[in-house]
């Protein structure tokens, strides 16, 4: 076998918010593919970043009162502690805000501008007047100048998919002040796409034939190409959170250039940083220089962010002189019980609301069952979830080992047999034999047709357990060899299917292997049983999922102030601010009503709006969305409120004085932590991406809203 070396990055968090199991997959999908390439015998260096620039991030730090550097820093802790929860190992984990980013992004910059690859020229864009920014597409909305569904943003319409430019929005307004926008001229820098088209259209088409490239991906870059390629705008105004374009005041490099940068800064910082793997200085420029011959550059990337994989960042490595990716594997989006994730339905469930509740490698199980090497998109299907898990991992893995150990340490001093009979040896033999397609499976993506062929041999494993019956062998004296030989190939049916799984559920395998008393860490040791050993005591390695731990993730997620009955009206938005909705990343979609239902003028006076002042706000412990809110409601006295914001506010003290808006007639709700005594308004698509709404100074306490 030939041996590779591989580099190996998913696609970068965004650093606005926490990580949530849609982009667990992956990540575990990457995580799974390096440790099985690893376990076949080959040298992989696996690596990503937070992708940490933009104006969602400037804005949301601006809405904390603190720094864009401090935002990053504390989403990036939170980022490395759910991935390293979720055994997602990389070897380095970065930020795209580093020292080392700056210095290659500036490097490849330079190198487009060398090669005649950059132009400029003025360009018309909505400026917001109040905020005194230009707006990015994604922070213009207004009416679609097609369909005329209301709310729709300045790139696309999310109800009839037609495209345009923010200009052509009927009554636009900001999304960041609620203003309505003008044009204004800037100046912007262009990278000629068009320079790189015939490169990009063989470079496509040599890595689908290489497998480097899924057919779907390259039949759909294909319509780019017809519609002839543009230049595209690489540049961002002040005021903006990024890195500024080399001698060009004021300018910003739009983050989709500095992000995919990422990956090579990460990896330089690997090498230069005395690396376990024992990589030097040195062998940064082995991997990347455009004739790194015999290295490898593999990305795993959600099927949203191709155009920037496939097109624009190729574009920019060849311009500069670097090595083109070897392959980029997409996949699809992840769906829960048939539907897109969903904050009403608890099932948008943030990662770490998962490790509250339930195991990682649950999960990855799952995951790994359902993903193969094409887009199709992915359900967790809760339910299925709950059954795979209890059925696959517990009652046929994990119960090979709880079932036969006992006996082992019963009455053979915890040792296995030192040989086996020719057809138990057969048995084992011709089980590894088959399981050996498995390692093709992984490196094919294919987990699903893996895991498929590991639980048949569990299966088999489990029917000759049953057939033998080692608990009636162990109550006859005279069949102690029998029963010593059904264990030990019992238990080497247990450590089979153990290595084959330890890419996919590397917690449990690992607790398998100390119980075993013998690590594994290639594929090629399954060829060979272990006779002989020692094995330690069996402590349960997982348990069933009890349905009520599901439940309680789902009521976790929820968005915490639905009340016991709805209203029967809701107010429409007097003002567009009320119904912004901010992207959490410029390229981000996200799906809104493209009409809001009209009510009578009596339905809103139903409403008791009033404004509170803050006299208290605090995380609530054991919720990782809520929010406690005491407010002094004037003549109503003070209120007590959960708010599922505590997304957008890590620091709830600095709310302490401030004014709010709220509803004070809605019926108290019961919740775990405490009556809620009200809701309290705010403006965005929720997660993060919140905004409570202000109050003009002279407002007081418990003042009515009209």
């Amino acid at each position: 076998m030939t041996t590779r070396e591989i580099l190996v990055t998913c696609a970068l968090p965004y650093a606005n918010g926490p990580i949530h199991i849609g982009h667990i997959v992956e990540h575990v999908q990457g995580d799974v593919w390096v440790r099985a390439m690893r376990m076949a015998g080959h040298t992989v260096h696996f690596v990503c970043a937070d992708d940490a620039h933009g104006t969602s991030i400037m804005l949301r730090a601006e809405r904390e009162g603190i720094t864009p550097q401090q935002l990053i820093d504390g989403v990036w802790r939170q980022h490395t502690a759910d991935l390293r929860d979720f055994r997602v190992a990389y070897d380095h984990y970065s930020s795209t805000d580093s020292a080392t980013n700056r210095e290659l992004t500036y490097g490849i910059w330079r190198a487009l501008e060398a090669g005649g690859h950059v132009e400029s020229r003025p360009v018309k864009q909505l400026y917001d007047p109040v905020r005194e920014m230009f707006l990015p597409d994604r922070f213009v909305k207004g009416e679609c100048p097609v369909c005329h569904s209301k709310d729709q943003y300045g790139d696309a319409c999310e109800v009839c998919g037609s495209t345009y430019t923010p200009m052509d929005l009927i009554e636009p307004y900001s999304v960041v002040s609620g203003a309505r926008p003008v044009e204004k001229e800037s100046l912007h820098f262009f990278v000629r796409l068009a320079d790189f088209g015939e490169l990009l259209k063989a470079w496509l088409e040599e890595r689908r034939a290489a497998g480097g490239l899924q057919s779907e991906v390259v039949n759909k870059l294909q319509e780019w190409f017809d519609a002839g390629l543009r230049s595209w705008d690489v540049s961002r105004d002040a005021p903006y959170f990024g890195f500024e374009i080399p001698g060009q005041t004021g300018k910003y490099f739009y983050v989709w250039v500095d992000a995919p940068v990422g990956y090579l800064a990460a990896f330089k910082e690997l090498c230069e940083g005395g690396s376990k793997a024992g990589l030097g200085a040195g062998d940064y420029a082995r991997f990347i220089h455009a004739d790194a011959n015999g290295t490898e550059l593999i990305h795993f990337i959600g099927k949203d962010i191709i155009y920037f994989h496939t097109l624009f960042w190729p574009a920019m490595l060849h311009g500069a002189g670097l090595r083109m990716p070897t392959a980029v594997n997409v996949h699809g989006f992840l769906t829960v019980d048939g539907a897109k994730m969903s904050k009403s339905r608890g099932t948008f469930i943030n990662a770490r609301t998962w490790l509250d509740h339930l195991d990682a490698d649950y999960l990855r199980y799952y995951l790994a069952s359902m993903l193969g090497p094409t887009l199709a998109d992915i359900d967790l299907d809760l339910k299925a979830f709950e059954e795979r898990v209890n059925s696959h991992l517990v009652g046929k893995w994990v119960n090979i080992a709880s079932r036969c150990a006992g006996f082992v340490h019963r009455f053979f001093d915890g040792r296995l047999a030192a040989t086996l009979p020719e057809a138990e040896h057969a048995r084992y033999a011709a089980a590894a034999e088959k399981l050996s397609v498995c390692a093709a499976l992984f490196e094919a993506r294919d987990y699903a047709a893996a895991v498929r062929a590991i639980i048949e041999i569990a299966d088999e494993a489990n029917a000759y357990v049953a057939d033998k019956a080692p608990w009636l062998l162990a109550k006859d004296e005279g069949k102690r060899d029998e029963l010593h030989i059904v264990c030990t190939l019992a238990l080497n049916y247990f450590r089979l299917l153990t290595i084959w799984l330890s890419p996919v559920v590397p917690g449990i395998a690992s607790r398998a292997f100390d119980f075993l008393g013998s690590p594994v860490s290639r594929f090629e040791d399954a060829l060979d049983p272990l006779l002989g050993a020692r094995i330690n005591a069996f402590t349960p390695l997982a348990t069933r999922i009890e349905p009520k731990k599901i439940e309680a993730m789902i009521e976790a997620s929820k968005d915490s102030l639905q009340p016991n009955a709805a209203p029967t009206a809701s107010p429409a938005p007097a003002k567009p601010a009320t119904q912004a909705k901010t992207a959490m990343n410029e390229s981000a979609t996200t799906a809104t009503p493209a009409t809001t239902a009209t009510i009578a003028i009596d339905d809103f006076a139903r409403l008791d709006l009033r404004i509170g002042k803050v006299l208290g706000c605090e995380h609530v412990e054991g919720s990782d969305k809520l929010l406690r809110f005491e407010l002094d409601a004037g003549e109503l006295g003070t209120r007590q409120i959960f708010s599922g914001i505590k997304a957008a506010y890590a620091e709830p003290g600095k709310l302490v004085g401030r004014h709010v808006v709220f509803i004070a007639n809605l019926a108290p709700r019961k919740m775990r932590f405490g009556v809620s005594e009200g809701m309290i308004l705010s403006a965005g698509s929720g997660g993060a991406d919140l905004f409570l709404l202000d109050v003009d100074a002279g407002a007081q306490p418990g003042m009515p809203v009209k």
